[in-house]
């Protein structure tokens, strides 16, 4: 046997040992930095409280005037729908130019009036009409608002034109039903797209602050002039901060379904493991920024800027992809998140969508490949002069 063939057992049990070395100083470091703790545990509770109880799509008990120009039964009957409605906190208001001055100033947020001959309209068969004015300084919610309404208006007029046995005049009949989300929670929506905003952070800031720190210290020089190869030290850097970020995923993720009562209709493993690619990927994005900045403060600006932001804004998390103009639309795929907010919206609300949760994966692979491949071509086991 050749002397290169004895000693490659040797060489390779060297290796597992100078990595697991690595990695179990890397852990006593972890327990030792409570900012790494801090990080992948104490930022996801934080962000998880904010967005879960204090961020709403949902318009809830909107103010709105009612304004009835000849109150009668049919009036009363309609105007109780949206006192009734759980959408609406309806008041009256007896003429018309008291309710825009309500709405000028904000008390309200629309003004439903019922005009003279509403109520002659709607005994004689005539298409009967309601007037509506929404505050459309907030164009979302003034849709939604508008939506509202429509939908009391629709189930009023089904519901009288039965009870009074005759058919009233309506320009469209909707039958409608919800898929995914029946009872349109917009907390359904937006907590599996914050998981992806947190593990955008863990991975991005777990990596950038703790290796530029390693840098500021002197420490990562150290380790340069030991026998440990460059593979073993990134190895040896990736593993447990990929535990530490794959820990606090299951927090996030026990969290969205027992406290926030998000009902996942996928597979959970399914979701860790498009979860570890898309940890990896932002891990990798971590560890270039550290190998770049080799500084704290810049690294932590930086991961926030090329990171945080980005994945916050074109992710797909609160801003609807399709309604951005095009070149923003180009830029969104170059976003790791923006597959990960696909995937975990599908999982959570649809289930296991193989359509949707394949093509998404493969980029982040392919992501985590490139950033990683990057980091390690970027880095070299020498010693620069500053």
């Amino acid at each position: 046997m050749k002397k290169d063939e004895k000693n490659k057992p040797l060489k390779r049990h060297g290796g597992f040992m100078r990595l697991s070395g690595m990695i179990k100083k890397e852990m006593l470091q972890i327990v030792r930095d409570p900012s790494s703790i801090a990080i992948a545990f104490v930022l996801p509770l934080i962000l998880l409280f904010m967005f879960g109880y204090g961020v709403s799509l949902d318009a809830k008990d909107v103010p709105v005037a009612i304004v009835v120009d000849n109150p009668t039964p049919v009036t009363a009957s309609l105007t109780g729908a949206f006192f009734s409605s759980r959408y609406f906190a309806a008041k009256k208001i007896p003429l018309m130019n008291t309710a825009q001055k309500a709405l000028m100033a904000g008390r309200v947020d629309g003004i439903i009036w019922l005009r003279g001959n509403f109520t002659k309209d709607v005994l004689s068969g005539k298409t009967a009409s309601i007037g509506v004015f929404v505050n459309g300084v907030d164009a979302n919610n003034g849709r939604i608002i508008e939506g509202y309404v429509q939908g009391v208006w629709a189930k009023w007029l089904d519901s009288f034109s039965r009870a009074n046995g005759r058919k009233l005049s309506f320009p469209v009949n909707v039958k409608y039903r919800v898929w995914f989300n029946p009872a349109v929670r917009s907390r359904n929506f937006l907590v599996p797209g914050l998981i992806a905003i947190i593990m955008t952070l863990i991975g991005a800031l777990l990596t950038a602050l703790v290796i530029a720190r390693e840098w500021e210290r002197g420490t990562m020089e150290a380790l340069f002039v030991t026998p440990i190869r460059v593979r073993e030290i990134l190895l040896g850097k990736l593993i447990p901060y990929f535990i530490l970020g794959m820990g606090g995923l299951v927090m996030s993720v026990a969290m969205a379904i027992w406290l926030f009562k998000v009902p996942l209709e996928g597979s959970m493993l399914v979701l860790m493991a498009t979860s570890a690619l898309f940890l990896l990927a932002a891990l990798g994005m971590g560890l270039l920024i550290s190998t770049l900045a080799k500084n704290q403060f810049v690294a932590g600006q930086a991961a926030i800027i090329t990171t945080y932001l980005p994945a916050f804004i074109l992710s797909g998390f609160i801003f609807d992809i399709d309604s951005m103009p095009a070149p923003i639309r180009a830029i969104t795929h170059v976003i790791a998140a923006r597959y990960y907010v696909s995937i975990l919206q599908t999982v959570f609300a649809a289930g296991d969508i193989m359509a949707v949760i394949i093509p998404n994966s493969l980029a982040l692979l392919a992501m985590a490949i490139f950033f990683l491949g990057l980091v390690r071509i970027k880095t070299k086991k020498r010693l620069m002069a500053s």
